[in-house]
């Protein structure tokens, strides 16, 4: 047993597959199954079991996938505190976002943070606001950034980067031509929301909660998991929905979809950048941290 294959088994577990563990540490199907095979032999137990087409941790795997994933960090902690040592910004780190930071502001960072420190390596994990904390609050992310304050006092967060939110409506909606409509407008058409767990759902309650009305008050059509699936079920004509500009920017530049304002409602957010209280940030971490600070303004 070495790290090598602890690694490998971490993927496995985390991405629930043989062939997309494979992909992600750059090794083909069989020689993963290999070294997991190598890894049961060496525990003399079964650490997965296959399932359809996932692969899920057994009870022992669970056990297994705790020590490692505390053993593979404390690898990336000492790279790093010895690259500080000599004067290098070197070593591993993960971070989280939320879906809008996770998925069209932090790749923007994580480039420019690249293309400075070459040595650095980085792992990001992408999922709702809900998920994100989760993982941070656990460990298993150093730092994140999220669309929505956290009740865990575990966490500290801090805005980094502000964000406007507005109402997204196909490009041949009848109110396309519109700068603004009134919020008793917007009661009436169909609504189409995120999932419970997501900051952009957690922003509009909040807005709507400040004008003393519910999601409820709304008239919901459908629930997605995704931007991604709200923004398609938009242009397909399922429904208008409020959106980070962000998400739609591109669709709204192409003349597919256009964002208006709700008279009297603030959809200003920020993201946050959020970290363990209890957890010394690795130098790493840090670096990262300063550079995103520094970067935050260069975004919107």
């Amino acid at each position: 047993m070495d790290l090598w294959q602890l690694q490998i088994f971490c993927k496995v577990v985390e991405l629930k597959s043989f062939s997309k563990a494979g992909e992600a540490v750059h090794l083909s199907q069989p020689t993963v199954s290999s070294h997991i095979k190598d890894l049961e032999e060496h525990f003399d137990t079964r650490l997965v079991d296959r399932m359809s087409r996932q692969v899920f941790a057994t009870k022992a795997g669970e056990i297994l996938y705790d020590y490692a994933h505390r053993l593979l960090k404390l690898r990336d902690k000492a790279e790093a505190a010895l690259a500080e040592f000599t004067g290098k910004v070197k070593g591993h780190i993960t971070i989280g976002g939320s879906t809008i930071p996770g998925g069209y502001l932090l790749p923007q960072i994580i480039g420019k943070f690249s293309n400075a420190y070459p040595d650095v390596r980085i792992s990001l994990s992408v999922g709702d606001t809900s998920e994100i904390l989760a993982k941070t609050s656990a460990g298993r992310i150093e730092v994140s950034i999220v669309g929505a304050i956290s009740n865990e006092k575990i966490l500290h967060q801090t805005a980094v980067i502000p964000d406007e939110m507005g109402l997204v409506v196909p490009g041949g909606h009848k109110w396309a031509r519109r700068r603004r409509i009134k919020l008793k407008e917007l009661l009436n058409e169909p609504f189409i929301i995120r999932e419970h767990g997501s900051g952009t759902l957690k922003s509009i309650e909040q807005a709507l909660q400040r004008k003393d009305l519910s999601l409820d008050d709304l008239n919901i059509v459908a629930e997605m998991g995704s931007t991604e699936a709200v923004r398609q079920a938009i242009k397909s004509g399922v429904g208008i929905s409020i959106l980070s500009a962000v998400a739609v920017a591109e669709e709204c530049r192409s003349g597919l979809l256009k964002t208006i304002e709700v008279e009297g409602v603030n959809l200003k957010r920020s993201f946050y950048l959020t970290t363990h209280k209890q957890r010394s940030p690795s130098p790493l971490c840090r670096a990262f941290i300063e550079f995103i600070k520094q970067e935050a303004h260069n975004l919107l």
